[in-house]
């Protein structure tokens, strides 16, 4: 008797340690994923305040998910792209998620938009095993995961970081323009509070002292009390945690008080909008980017023919955010493709994870990740303004 309850208490401890390891896996679905298609979801704002990024987004989504079916898809699979409005709502997001993951039955969510949507939403595509990749939002949540949560390796992301790229860029300037009171201006939420820790953090490295903080709520539109309170605290240089319409608006608001000031603004000023809409206002205007803009007039080769074909597609120019919603759907078809003909969930994370390359035909730094590392890279550009073009100030920036 003892003898088989000896032996039936190895076979337990044998069971158990045998299921150790699988409790601390990372479970990722297979749904979405037929002999004829791969069903990826993404949720952008397409009618709310950010529409300017989400609609060439989804564009450059299309573009990219319409090339790869052209050109036989991936190992003879179709992607099925659904597309749902989030109207930069959080709400809208979590809805839009949940519909994707429970109907739809999406195997990724590929460049979903803005921070405070996709921080809304993600849990819901965690807890189903659905893979979150290339979010349109570099704040720190959408790459950094907690080891002991084995379902926040799910994320995975291709944008600079807006901490690290302010850093960069924050030094960069400091250093070069010997600026001494520096400012800064943000969006009071998830994005803006990432601008403000990557300055705060140089500022502090750099022994100075900010000399005025100050933020808006998201969608306002009236920046006169945070411009004449930076201009009385007497700022030389101004960091711009904002967006398009907020940066045209401080900056045009500096011009009407007849305040010269520097400004610079972090990763999302630096798309064509800014110039276009901003005119004179925004002249001189520096920005941390990830890679130089491509113009019609001067584009070489397969840049050139991707431009004529984004316009012949939309009526419209590219512009920065048609190349990130492209270069997302085209990272995705990369890693997918290398992950085999037989193609599971496992095994997309299996090459995602295995240091592979993926290089675009922008000339951007390459996209790789590891197991620890979800993160594609850090590499900065500093671009400035110069009669209404994006201009190359200094690249391959590391703070």
């Amino acid at each position: 008797m003892s003898k088989s309850l000896k032996v039936l208490g190895l076979a337990v401890s044998a069971l158990a340690l045998t299921q150790l390891p699988a409790a601390a896996q990372t479970k990722v679905t297979d749904q979405g994923i037929s002999a004829s298609e791969i069903v990826v979801g993404t949720h952008q704002d397409l009618s709310g305040p950010i529409k300017v990024w989400g609609v060439p987004v989804s564009n450059g989504l299309k573009m990219a998910a319409e090339e790869i079916n052209a050109a036989g898809g991936i190992h003879g699979r179709k992607i099925k792209l659904i597309l749902e409005d989030s109207g930069y709502d959080p709400k809208r997001a979590v809805l839009a998620s949940q519909k994707m993951v429970e109907r739809d039955k999406v195997f990724a969510m590929v460049g979903p938009m803005g921070s405070p949507t996709v921080l809304a939403a993600q849990d819901i595509l965690f807890d189903a095993g659905v893979l979150q990749l290339f979010p349109l939002t570099a704040a720190e949540f959408t790459f950094k995961f907690d080891p002991a949560k084995p379902q926040e390796r799910l994320k995975f992301n291709n944008l600079l970081p807006y901490v690290e790229s302010t850093r960069a860029a924050v030094k960069y300037m400091l250093e070069t323009k010997n600026f001494k009171k520096p400012c800064i201006m943000y969006q009071d939420d998830e994005y803006g509070k990432n601008v403000l820790d990557g300055f705060t953090q140089q500022v502090t490295a750099m022994k100075l002292q900010p000399a005025s903080v100050t933020s808006y709520k998201r969608g306002a539109s009236d920046f006169s009390a945070q411009v004449a309170k930076m201009k009385s605290d007497g700022c030389d240089v101004v960091v711009l945690g904002t967006v398009i319409r907020e940066t045209i608006g401080a900056m045009g608001e500096a011009k009407k008080l007849g305040w010269d000031v520097t400004f610079l603004g972090a990763t999302p000023t630096n798309v064509l909008e800014v110039p276009a809409l901003g005119k004179e206002a925004v002249e001189g205007l520096y920005a941390a980017s990830g890679f130089e803009i491509p113009y019609e007039d001067t584009a070489k080769g397969k840049v050139k023919d991707w431009l004529a074909n984004y316009k012949k597609m939309f009526g419209s120019d590219a512009n920065t955010q048609a190349i990130i919603g492209y270069n997302a759907m085209m990272t995705f078809a990369f890693y997918a493709e290398k992950a085999g003909k037989d193609l599971t969930g496992q095994k997309m994370m299996d090459s995602l994870e295995s240091g592979e390359k993926f290089m675009d035909i922008f000339s951007s730094p390459p996209t790789k990740f590891s197991k620890t590392d979800h993160l594609a890279n850090t590499i900065t550009q500093v671009q400035q303004i110069k009669n209404g073009r994006w201009v190359l100030v200094k690249e391959g920036l590391m703070f």
